[in-house]
Protein backbone atom coordinates (compact mmCIF):
# COMPACT_ATOMS: atom_id res chain seq x y z
CA UNK A 1 0.00 0.00 0.00
CA UNK A 2 1.30 3.78 -0.49
CA UNK A 3 2.21 5.08 2.54
CA UNK A 4 1.16 9.13 2.61
CA UNK A 5 4.28 11.42 1.84
CA UNK A 6 6.11 12.91 4.85
CA UNK A 7 9.05 16.00 3.82
CA UNK A 8 10.02 15.82 7.01
CA UNK A 9 10.62 12.87 9.81
CA UNK A 10 12.49 12.83 12.62
CA UNK A 11 14.78 9.35 12.92
CA UNK A 12 14.05 6.26 15.10
CA UNK A 13 17.40 6.65 17.68
CA UNK A 14 17.87 4.08 20.41
CA UNK A 15 17.82 5.40 23.99
CA UNK A 16 16.43 8.63 22.59
CA UNK A 17 13.24 9.02 20.66
CA UNK A 18 11.31 7.59 23.46
CA UNK A 19 7.91 8.79 24.19
CA UNK A 20 8.82 12.09 26.52
CA UNK A 21 11.54 12.88 23.25
CA UNK A 22 8.63 12.45 21.16
CA UNK A 23 6.21 14.88 22.89
CA UNK A 24 8.83 17.06 23.11
CA UNK A 25 9.55 17.29 19.40
CA UNK A 26 6.15 17.61 19.00
CA UNK A 27 5.73 20.96 20.74
CA UNK A 28 8.45 22.31 18.05
CA UNK A 29 7.00 20.56 14.91
CA UNK A 30 3.21 19.46 14.55
CA UNK A 31 3.49 17.66 11.35
CA UNK A 32 6.77 16.19 11.02
CA UNK A 33 6.61 12.20 11.24
CA UNK A 34 8.11 10.64 14.83
CA UNK A 35 9.34 7.36 15.10
CA UNK A 36 9.91 5.15 17.91
CA UNK A 37 12.97 3.66 19.21
CA UNK A 38 13.39 0.64 17.51
CA UNK A 39 11.27 -2.09 19.46
CA UNK A 40 12.12 -5.83 18.81
CA UNK A 41 9.35 -8.64 18.20
CA UNK A 42 10.75 -10.62 21.50
CA UNK A 43 10.09 -7.64 23.43
CA UNK A 44 6.54 -6.65 22.05
CA UNK A 45 4.99 -10.73 22.27
CA UNK A 46 7.16 -11.31 26.09
CA UNK A 47 7.34 -7.81 27.54
CA UNK A 48 5.62 -5.55 28.84
CA UNK A 49 3.64 -4.55 25.61
CA UNK A 50 1.38 -1.94 27.27
CA UNK A 51 4.05 0.22 28.38
CA UNK A 52 6.37 -0.18 25.27
CA UNK A 53 3.44 0.74 22.32
CA UNK A 54 2.33 3.76 24.96
CA UNK A 55 2.24 7.54 23.03
CA UNK A 56 0.09 10.48 23.66
CA UNK A 57 -2.33 11.23 21.29
CA UNK A 58 -0.52 14.47 20.65
CA UNK A 59 2.44 12.46 18.93
CA UNK A 60 0.66 11.56 16.06
CA UNK A 61 1.88 11.28 12.85
CA UNK A 62 3.27 8.37 14.78
CA UNK A 63 5.34 5.57 13.68
CA UNK A 64 6.07 1.94 15.43
CA UNK A 65 9.88 0.65 14.24
CA UNK A 66 10.00 -3.03 14.74
CA UNK A 67 12.78 -5.15 14.73
CA UNK A 68 12.74 -9.20 14.13
CA UNK A 69 13.01 -11.66 11.48
CA UNK A 70 10.01 -14.38 11.81
CA UNK A 71 7.20 -13.33 9.20
CA UNK A 72 4.52 -14.43 11.48
CA UNK A 73 6.01 -12.56 14.86
CA UNK A 74 5.94 -9.62 12.40
CA UNK A 75 2.61 -10.02 11.55
CA UNK A 76 1.55 -9.99 15.24
CA UNK A 77 3.25 -7.15 15.70
CA UNK A 78 2.03 -5.19 13.56
CA UNK A 79 -1.23 -5.94 14.50
CA UNK A 80 -0.41 -4.47 17.86
CA UNK A 81 0.99 -1.58 16.61
CA UNK A 82 -2.13 -0.91 14.30
CA UNK A 83 -4.69 -1.50 17.23
CA UNK A 84 -2.67 0.91 19.46
CA UNK A 85 -2.98 3.49 17.50
CA UNK A 86 0.02 3.66 15.21
CA UNK A 87 0.11 5.40 12.03
CA UNK A 88 2.57 3.49 10.53
CA UNK A 89 5.02 0.37 11.33
CA UNK A 90 8.53 0.40 9.84
CA UNK A 91 10.88 -2.84 9.64
CA UNK A 92 14.35 -1.76 10.54
CA UNK A 93 17.25 -3.44 7.93
CA UNK A 94 19.87 -0.98 9.06
CA UNK A 95 20.77 -1.27 12.45
CA UNK A 96 24.25 -2.89 12.49
CA UNK A 97 24.97 -3.32 16.40
CA UNK A 98 26.06 -6.85 17.33
CA UNK A 99 23.15 -8.14 19.86
CA UNK A 100 21.00 -7.14 16.18
CA UNK A 101 22.74 -9.13 14.45
CA UNK A 102 22.86 -12.24 16.96
CA UNK A 103 19.06 -12.12 16.30
CA UNK A 104 19.61 -11.86 12.75
CA UNK A 105 17.98 -8.69 12.01
CA UNK A 106 18.74 -5.34 11.12
CA UNK A 107 21.38 -4.12 8.38
CA UNK A 108 22.28 -8.33 8.33
CA UNK A 109 19.07 -8.44 6.86
CA UNK A 110 20.48 -6.45 3.16
CA UNK A 111 21.85 -9.74 2.62
CA UNK A 112 18.74 -11.33 2.21
CA UNK A 113 16.08 -9.50 0.26
CA UNK A 114 13.94 -12.69 -0.16
CA UNK A 115 13.47 -12.77 3.34
CA UNK A 116 12.82 -9.21 3.87
CA UNK A 117 9.83 -9.64 1.00
CA UNK A 118 8.36 -12.58 3.13
CA UNK A 119 8.28 -10.32 6.18
CA UNK A 120 7.10 -7.17 4.20
CA UNK A 121 4.49 -9.35 2.34
CA UNK A 122 3.36 -10.82 5.63
CA UNK A 123 3.14 -7.12 7.58
CA UNK A 124 1.43 -5.88 4.84
CA UNK A 125 -1.16 -8.90 4.79
CA UNK A 126 -1.81 -8.19 8.57
CA UNK A 127 -2.77 -4.31 8.59
CA UNK A 128 -4.19 -1.70 6.71
CA UNK A 129 -1.66 0.78 8.12
CA UNK A 130 1.14 2.02 5.57
CA UNK A 131 4.38 -0.69 6.39
CA UNK A 132 7.61 0.94 5.58
CA UNK A 133 11.22 -0.82 5.32
CA UNK A 134 14.39 1.52 6.41
CA UNK A 135 17.78 0.46 5.41
CA UNK A 136 21.35 0.93 4.73
CA UNK A 137 22.37 1.39 0.69
CA UNK A 138 24.61 -1.62 1.39
CA UNK A 139 26.52 -3.74 3.96
CA UNK A 140 30.14 -4.97 4.58
CA UNK A 141 31.90 -5.92 1.09
CA UNK A 142 28.78 -5.74 -1.09
CA UNK A 143 28.69 -3.20 -3.98
CA UNK A 144 26.88 -0.14 -2.95
CA UNK A 145 24.60 0.66 -6.08
CA UNK A 146 23.58 -3.24 -6.88
CA UNK A 147 22.76 -4.14 -3.65
CA UNK A 148 20.38 -1.34 -3.62
CA UNK A 149 19.09 -1.71 -6.46
CA UNK A 150 18.44 -5.81 -5.93
CA UNK A 151 17.19 -5.27 -2.39
CA UNK A 152 14.81 -2.00 -3.23
CA UNK A 153 14.03 -4.23 -6.60
CA UNK A 154 13.01 -7.25 -4.76
CA UNK A 155 11.08 -5.68 -1.70
CA UNK A 156 8.69 -3.79 -3.99
CA UNK A 157 7.69 -7.11 -5.69
CA UNK A 158 6.67 -7.56 -2.17
CA UNK A 159 4.30 -4.57 -2.29
CA UNK A 160 6.68 -2.22 -0.53
CA UNK A 161 6.19 0.95 -1.75
CA UNK A 162 7.80 3.64 0.68
CA UNK A 163 11.54 3.08 1.58
CA UNK A 164 13.91 5.18 3.83
CA UNK A 165 17.32 5.31 3.17
CA UNK A 166 20.38 5.63 5.24
CA UNK A 167 23.10 6.79 2.72
CA UNK A 168 26.24 4.80 3.97
CA UNK A 169 26.85 1.00 3.61
CA UNK A 170 27.44 -0.63 7.26
CA UNK A 171 30.22 -2.53 8.21
CA UNK A 172 29.23 -5.46 10.61
CA UNK A 173 32.81 -6.08 11.26
CA UNK A 174 35.23 -4.24 12.43
CA UNK A 175 33.13 -1.02 12.95
CA UNK A 176 31.10 0.20 16.10
CA UNK A 177 27.51 1.10 15.62
CA UNK A 178 28.81 4.58 16.60
CA UNK A 179 31.55 4.64 14.00
CA UNK A 180 28.85 3.29 11.60
CA UNK A 181 26.93 6.44 11.83
CA UNK A 182 30.08 8.46 10.76
CA UNK A 183 33.13 6.54 8.82
CA UNK A 184 31.09 5.19 5.49
CA UNK A 185 30.74 7.62 3.40
CA UNK A 186 27.46 9.03 2.42
CA UNK A 187 26.43 8.37 -0.90
CA UNK A 188 23.20 10.71 -1.30
CA UNK A 189 23.73 10.44 -4.90
CA UNK A 190 22.74 6.65 -5.18
CA UNK A 191 19.77 7.72 -3.13
CA UNK A 192 18.88 9.85 -6.03
CA UNK A 193 19.35 7.67 -8.75
CA UNK A 194 16.62 5.12 -7.10
CA UNK A 195 14.26 7.77 -6.87
CA UNK A 196 15.16 8.66 -10.67
CA UNK A 197 14.61 5.33 -12.11
CA UNK A 198 11.64 4.58 -9.41
CA UNK A 199 9.93 7.37 -9.65
CA UNK A 200 6.66 5.79 -8.62
CA UNK A 201 8.61 4.71 -5.20
CA UNK A 202 8.07 7.08 -1.81
CA UNK A 203 11.96 7.40 -1.13
CA UNK A 204 13.17 9.27 2.35
CA UNK A 205 16.59 9.58 3.22
CA UNK A 206 19.01 9.77 5.92
CA UNK A 207 22.25 10.56 6.80
CA UNK A 208 23.99 13.60 7.46
CA UNK A 209 21.47 16.06 7.27
CA UNK A 210 21.34 19.03 9.81
CA UNK A 211 19.76 21.82 8.62
CA UNK A 212 16.23 22.72 6.40
CA UNK A 213 18.37 23.96 3.45
CA UNK A 214 19.54 20.82 3.23
CA UNK A 215 16.37 19.29 3.27
CA UNK A 216 15.31 21.65 0.76
CA UNK A 217 17.84 20.42 -1.34
CA UNK A 218 17.64 16.91 -1.10
CA UNK A 219 13.44 17.37 -1.52
CA UNK A 220 14.04 18.63 -4.93
CA UNK A 221 14.53 14.85 -6.22
CA UNK A 222 13.06 12.62 -3.51
CA UNK A 223 9.84 12.45 -1.54
CA UNK A 224 11.18 12.82 2.08
CA UNK A 225 14.38 13.77 4.20
CA UNK A 226 15.03 11.95 8.01
CA UNK A 227 16.80 14.19 10.37
CA UNK A 228 18.59 11.70 13.15
CA UNK A 229 21.20 13.73 15.41
CA UNK A 230 20.48 16.91 14.07
CA UNK A 231 16.96 16.81 15.59
CA UNK A 232 17.77 15.79 18.62
CA UNK A 233 21.16 17.63 19.64
CA UNK A 234 19.21 20.88 18.34
CA UNK A 235 15.50 19.97 18.25
CA UNK A 236 14.85 24.09 17.30
CA UNK A 237 16.00 22.72 14.09
CA UNK A 238 12.48 21.51 13.42
CA UNK A 239 10.94 25.32 13.58
CA UNK A 240 10.20 25.96 10.64
CA UNK A 241 9.75 22.75 9.25
CA UNK A 242 5.78 23.08 8.71
CA UNK A 243 6.24 26.45 7.09
CA UNK A 244 8.77 25.16 4.65
CA UNK A 245 6.95 21.86 3.73
CA UNK A 246 3.60 20.96 5.25
CA UNK A 247 2.19 24.92 3.96
CA UNK A 248 1.73 25.96 7.63
CA UNK A 249 1.57 29.19 8.84
CA UNK A 250 4.21 30.78 11.32
CA UNK A 251 3.71 28.91 14.76
CA UNK A 252 4.93 32.28 16.51
CA UNK A 253 5.82 30.05 19.13
CA UNK A 254 9.44 30.35 20.45
CA UNK A 255 11.66 28.32 22.71
CA UNK A 256 10.16 29.64 25.82
CA UNK A 257 7.17 28.70 24.93
CA UNK A 258 7.95 25.18 24.05
CA UNK A 259 9.33 24.75 27.60
CA UNK A 260 5.92 26.12 29.11
CA UNK A 261 3.94 23.58 26.88
CA UNK A 262 6.22 20.56 28.56
CA UNK A 263 5.16 21.88 32.17
CA UNK A 264 1.40 20.40 31.94
CA UNK A 265 3.03 16.98 30.62
CA UNK A 266 5.77 17.26 33.43
CA UNK A 267 3.55 17.41 36.15
CA UNK A 268 1.35 14.66 34.70
CA UNK A 269 4.13 11.97 34.17
CA UNK A 270 5.41 12.74 37.57
CA UNK A 271 1.73 11.82 39.02
CA UNK A 272 2.93 8.45 37.14
CA UNK A 273 6.02 8.00 38.67
CA UNK A 274 8.24 9.04 35.63
CA UNK A 275 10.87 10.95 36.95
CA UNK A 276 11.71 14.64 36.15
CA UNK A 277 15.33 13.67 34.39
CA UNK A 278 13.39 11.17 32.14
CA UNK A 279 12.11 14.38 30.22
CA UNK A 280 14.38 16.71 30.33
CA UNK A 281 17.24 15.06 29.62
CA UNK A 282 15.55 15.26 25.93
CA UNK A 283 15.08 19.07 26.28
CA UNK A 284 18.63 19.94 26.91
CA UNK A 285 19.75 21.31 23.66
CA UNK A 286 16.26 23.35 22.88
CA UNK A 287 18.33 26.74 23.69
CA UNK A 288 21.90 25.57 22.04
CA UNK A 289 23.39 28.89 20.37
CA UNK A 290 21.49 30.67 22.60
CA UNK A 291 22.71 33.19 25.68
CA UNK A 292 21.93 31.73 28.57
CA UNK A 293 21.69 27.78 26.67
CA UNK A 294 24.98 26.74 28.99
CA UNK A 295 23.22 27.52 32.29
CA UNK A 296 20.20 25.91 31.13
CA UNK A 297 21.91 22.49 30.48
CA UNK A 298 23.79 22.71 33.70
CA UNK A 299 20.63 23.38 35.56
CA UNK A 300 18.53 20.91 33.85
CA UNK A 301 21.45 18.25 34.27
CA UNK A 302 22.48 19.26 38.15
CA UNK A 303 19.25 19.32 39.52
CA UNK A 304 16.95 16.98 37.67
CA UNK A 305 17.54 13.90 39.10
CA UNK A 306 17.01 14.98 42.77
CA UNK A 307 14.46 13.38 44.71
CA UNK A 308 11.29 14.85 44.26
CA UNK A 309 12.23 17.54 41.36
CA UNK A 310 9.17 18.89 39.42
CA UNK A 311 8.23 21.51 37.27
CA UNK A 312 9.88 24.15 39.60
CA UNK A 313 13.16 22.99 38.00
CA UNK A 314 12.74 23.64 34.61
CA UNK A 315 11.12 26.63 35.45
CA UNK A 316 14.30 28.07 37.16
CA UNK A 317 16.82 26.78 34.26
CA UNK A 318 13.85 29.05 32.45
CA UNK A 319 14.70 32.15 34.07
CA UNK A 320 18.61 31.38 33.13
CA UNK A 321 17.84 32.06 29.50
CA UNK A 322 17.60 35.93 28.25
CA UNK A 323 13.75 36.95 27.41
CA UNK A 324 13.11 35.52 23.53
CA UNK A 325 12.09 39.53 22.71
CA UNK A 326 15.51 40.43 23.32
CA UNK A 327 17.74 37.80 21.30
CA UNK A 328 15.21 36.32 19.30
CA UNK A 329 16.97 35.00 16.41
CA UNK A 330 20.10 36.34 16.71
CA UNK A 331 21.89 33.44 17.41
CA UNK A 332 20.70 30.77 14.72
Amino acid sequence: MTSPTHPISVAPMMDWTDRHCRFFLRQISRHALLYTEMVTTGALLHGPRDRLLAFHPDEHPIALQLGGSDPVDLAECARMAEAAGYDEVNLNVGCPSDRVQSGRFGACLMAEPELVAELMSSMQSAVSIPVTVKSRIAIDEMEEWPTLEHFVGRVREAGCTRFIVHARKAWLKGLSPAENRDIPPLRYDLVHRLKRENPDLDITINGGITTLDQVAGHLEVLDGVMLGRAAYKNPWVLADADSRFYGAGESGIDRHEVVRRMLPYIEERRGEGTPLSAITRHMTGLFQGQRGGRAWRRHLSENAHKTGAGPEVVEAALALIEPAAVFSQAAE
